[in-house]
């Protein structure tokens, strides 16, 4: 059995020929690690001496710092090398030609969590079109979809509700590495980016996150735990309702709720339909910010049971179907600016188009559940076939 490696091992082991001698930036955060928990610029500073020339940053910044969600990172720099950093979740989302002045490659390596709605996939697709414009390489080194590759949630998008939570047609657990969701973007949104990448050895299509025997080093602040990121792909959907998601408590996206809920009645009107591989259980909270700051919650929380047979997106749509109907008068949607959406509403950008929300309101039904998150496994699966890297 070959030994597991991330495609930042890989790289520093034996770097592709494109980064000998190249001037590069990198795009990384604080859990862009190896094995012995260096950080992706100590690996390369080491393996490719002086050529590091420039820092990016995703949402929360290079060291997670801005924990809530939508809070901006200023550009800063490096003090150690006296080289840039500069935050790609700020005044712009995509490096300006300015920014890639000097670099021969920009290489990324991100920890992504499989689910479309997560901004690093969007970082990635505007980086290619950065490095397209400017005429430089990019190197994308891989690391595993938490989520594993053989299952599929929730609908497509509708482009017509495209945002950077979501630009091209993607269902929301898309089953991609990194590097794979490069050579799609990069073909389906035509950008024609040199693009290159640097697989994982011993990277199997079907694994889970723990299955690669690496610690879970959160890739942003409020996926501190591997459950969140199971339920993240449903879970998410929250941001688009006034509902809690768990924001401003030590385990968030893995229990949910508002002040009006009452966690027996909500969870006795859940069993009437089937859940695989998931426990709920009756749960108060009070988070420390964001919705409801400081006030007692009523709910649930979530605890994953089988990761393969778990549908995090169809039990999410579920529970907010219930809880629009128990408490109509206190459930409501979220209203606009949602990731730099101004118009559109967050739920339906989220779920990527209308019919989740419209579903909802008109009573969410056995039937309307199945419609609106069931994905055509087949027509996906023939759209990411030529990009796929591992078996």
């Amino acid at each position: 059995m070959i030994e597991f490696r991330f495609g930042l091992e890989v790289c520093a082991a034996n770097p592709p020929e494109v980064l000998r001698g190249a001037r590069f930036g990198l795009v990384m955060n604080q859990a862009s690690i190896d094995s012995g928990f260096r950080t992706a610029d100590e690996v390369l500073g080491e393996s490719l001496p002086g050529q590091l020339a420039a820092l990016f940053g995703p949402q929360h910044g290079l060291w997670a710092e801005q924990q809530d969600n939508m809070v901006e990172t200023p550009h800063t720099l490096d003090q150690l090398r006296k080289i840039p950093v500069y935050s790609l979740y700020a005044d712009v989302r995509k490096p300006t030609q300015a920014m890639l002045e000097g670099l021969d490659v920009l290489v990324i390596d991100l920890q992504d969590v499989g689910t479309r709605v997560y901004t690093y996939l969007w970082t990635l697709s505007l980086c290619l079109e950065a490095a397209a414009e400017k005429g430089i390489a990019v190197v994308v080194l891989d690391r595993p979809n938490p989520l594993g590759g053989d299952v599929f949630e929730g609908p497509m998008l509708n482009r017509e509700f495209a945002s950077f939570v979501g630009r091209v047609p993607m269902p929301m657990r898309h089953g991609l590495t990194l590097a794979e969701a490069a050579r799609y973007l990069n073909s389906e949104c035509g950008i024609g980016a040199d693009l290159h990448w640097v697989p994982m050895e011993g990277y199997r299509r079907d694994s889970y996150w723990p299955e690669h025997g690496r610690p879970w080093i959160p890739p942003s602040p409020n996926l501190s735990r591997f459950e969140g990121a199971l339920l993240y792909p449903g879970q998410v959907l929250l941001e688009g309702t006034t509902l809690s998601e768990g924001r401003g408590t030590t385990t968030p996206f893995e229990l949910c709720g508002a002040p009006y809920i009452e966690p027996e009645v909500l969870l006795n009107e859940l069993e009437e339909s089937e859940f695989d591989g998931l426990f709920a259980r009756p749960y108060r909270f009070e988070p420390t910010f964001q919705k409801f700051e400081q006030q007692s919650c009523g709910g649930l929380f979530l605890h994953p049971t089988n990761p393969r047979a778990l549908r995090s997106y169809r039990f999410t749509v579920a529970m907010i179907g219930c809880i629009a109907k128990l408490w109509p008068e206190q459930f409501a949607w979220r209203q606009p600016p949602y990731e730099y959406e101004t118009v559109k509403l967050p739920i339906d950008i989220l779920s990527g188009g209308p019919d989740l929300r419209e579903a909802i309101d008109a009573g969410l039904t056995p039937e309307s559940l199945e419609q609106v998150t069931s994905i055509d496994n087949s027509q996906w699966e023939s759209s990411i076939q030529d990009d796929r890297i591992y078996e």
